[in-house]
C-alpha cells in the first residue's frame, strides 16, 4: 500500500485506504504529532505556519471516529473566514466521497454570505459534521437550530486571525453551551499573548505541539526596492516586464487602496483580479473561481489573502505597501516557494519601513537590496550602505593589527613603524576582497 507510512498510526483500514486515494505516502511534521495525541482524545495547542497540513492532521483522527448511527452533531470545525471554512468543507467532502460515507454521513457548511432560511430547512436533521465561520454558527446555536452539547470535538483553526478579527468572544459563546468535556484542537501560526486566558478556560492540560520549521521557505529570494517618488503602480509596472509570473500576489495594507492599485495596473495593460474582506460574498466566490481558472496573472489583495484563501502556483508575491507587523510579512511571503519550488518576494519600501527591515534581518532573514533600470534588475546600495562599509573597515583594521608581529624590545619611534605594517597588511587584505568580488 501506498500510505504505509501512515500506518504507524493504527487507523482504521478504509482511513487507510482513503489516503491512499488523497495520495499522501508521508505524514508532514505537524501530522506526526497531532495524529496520536487526537487519537489519545487529548486537548491540543499547535502551532504551525499555513501550508504545513494541519487540516488532514485533525480531520484524518476525527473523522473515522464518526458514528453515523448518532442522530446527533458530533464534530465543528471552525475557521475565521469564509474562504477557509470552504476550503475545510472541501476536505471533508474528499473523505466522505473516498470513504463511500456520502450517503451516510451528513456534513453541513455553515456560513455567512448564504441564504439563512434555506440553511434552517435543511437542518431537520442534526448534521454529524458542521463546518463553521462563527458568526453563522453563533446564530443557529443560539436560535436552538443546532444543538451543539453533544460534540465529541471542537476545532479552532487560524485562531490567532480569530482573535484579530474579534471573533474570539462568538467562540465563547459556542464553547460555553457545548459539553465541558469536549475535546478542543486550537490551531495557529502565532499564539499571541491576548490568547492567553481563552486557552486557560477551555482547554484541559493540553499538548502543545509547535513545529520550528524555518521563518521563510528556503528557496525564497527576498528583494528591497526602493519606492523614492515614485508611483507604486509604475514601480509594479516596470517590475511586471522583468518577472513574468506564473502567478503573483500583490499586497496592499487595506481594501481601498487595494481598489486603486488593481485599476491603476489595469490601466497600464496587466491581467489583474482584486480580493478583499470588502467584496460581496458572490464578488468574492466569482473571483476565487476565476483565479483557480488562471484567468488572472496578478492578484491585488490584503492580508486577509494571506491567511484566509489558499491559492496554488504563487510565483511571486509583491508588497506594494509594505506591513507593520512582522509576522504579516512572513505569511504574505509563505504564499510563494511551497512544496520546495522556489519564489522571489519583492517589497517596495520607504523610510518609515527600515525598522521592520531591521527587525526580520534580526530573525535571520537576508535581503538583496535591487531597483529597475531600463527594464532590467540592477542591484542598489542597501539602506544601511554605510554602516555595512564602516564594519568591513573595522573588520579589515582589527584583522591588520592582528597579523603585526610586536617586538620583544621596545625602540624609540616602534608605534610608528607598527602602523606602517598595519597599513601595508591592511592594503593587501583590501586587495584581496577587491579580487573576490
Amino acid at each position: 500500500m501506498k500510505n504505509h507510512l501512515f500506518r504507524q498510526f493504527a487507523l482504521e483500514e478504509w482511513m487507510n485506504q482513503v489516503i491512499d486515494k488523497l495520495g499522501f505516502y508521508e505524514p508532514t511534521t505537524i501530522q506526526k504529532k497531532v495524529i496520536p495525541e487526537t487519537l489519545r482524545n487529548k486537548d491540543i495547542i499547535g502551532q504551525s505556519e499555513t501550508g504545513s497540513g494541519k487540516t488532514h492532521a485533525f480531520l484524518i483522527p476525527l473523522l473515522q471516529q464518526l458514528d453515523p448511527d448518532l442522530e446527533e452533531t458530533q464534530f465543528i470545525f471552525t475557521a475565521p473566514t469564509r474562504e477557509l471554512a470552504s476550503q475545510i468543507y472541501e476536505e471533508v467532502k474528499k473523505i466522505m466521497e473516498y470513504s463511500n460515507n456520502t450517503d451516510v454521513w451528513r456534513a453541513k457548511l455553515i456560513i455567512g454570505g448564504t441564504d439563512k432560511k434555506r440553511m434552517v430547512e435543511k437542518m431537520k436533521r442534526p448534521p454529524h459534521i458542521v463546518v463553521a465561520t462563527p458568526g453563522r454558527l453563533l446564530d443557529l446555536v443560539e436560535e436552538q437550530v443546532l444543538q451543539v452539547y453533544k460534540a465529541k470535538a471542537f476545532v479552532i483553526d487560524e485562531t490567532d486571525l480569530m482573535l484579530e478579527l474579534g471573533l474570539i468572544e462568538e467562540i465563547d459563546k459556542i464553547l460555553v453551551r457545548c459539553d465541558p468535556n469536549i475535546q478542543l484542537l486550537v490551531f495557529s501560526a502565532t499564539i499571541p499573548e491576548k490568547l492567553q486566558p481563552f486557552l486557560k478556560k477551555y482547554l484541559q492540560n493540553p499538548t502543545y505541539i509547535k513545529i520550528e520549521d524555518r521563518l521563510t521557505p528556503e528557496k525564497l529570494e527576498h528583494r528591497l526596492v526602493p519606492l523614492k517618488h515614485r508611483k507604486q503602480a509604475d514601480v509594479i509596472h516596470n517590475i511586471s516586464k522583468t518577472i513574468h509570473p506564473y502567478l503573483a500576489i500583490i499586497f496592499t495594507n487595506g481594501k481601498d487602496k487595494a481598489d486603486e492599485l488593481a485599476g491603476e495596473l489595469i490601466e497600464r495593460g496587466l491581467n489583474v483580479g482584486v480580493i478583499h474582506g470588502g467584496l460581496e460574498q458572490r464578488e468574492r466566490k466569482r473571483v476565487l473561481k476565476e483565479i483557480q481558472q488562471l484567468n488572472y496573472q496578478y492578484i491585488v489583495a490584503t492580508d486577509l489573502a494571506a491567511r484566509g484563501i489558499d491559492i496554488a502556483g504563487v510565483s511571486h508575491v509583491i508588497n506594494a505597501e509594505l506591513p507593520k507587523e512582522d509576522s504579516f510579512y512572513i505569511h504574505r511571503v509563505g504564499r510563494t516557494a511551497r512544496a520546495g519550488m522556489e519564489g522571489i518576494a519583492i517589497s517596495l519600501y520607504k523610510e518609515e519601513d527600515i525598522e521592520l527591515v531591521k527587525k526580520l534581518e534580526n530573525q535571520g532573514l537576508n535581503f538583496t537590496f535591487y531597483d529597475i533600470v531600463k527594464d532590467e534588475w540592477r542591484e542598489t546600495k542597501p539602506y544601511n550602505a554605510r554602516q555595512i562599509r564602516k564594519r568591513k573597515e573595522n573588520d579589515i583594521d582589527r584583522q591588520a593589527w592582528q597579523k603585526v608581529r610586536k617586538p620583544k624590545k621596545v625602540k624609540p619611534g616602534y608605534k610608528k613603524k607598527l602602523k606602517a605594517k598595519q597599513q601595508k597588511i591592511k592594503r593587501k587584505l583590501k586587495q584581496n576582497e577587491y579580487k573576490k568580488k
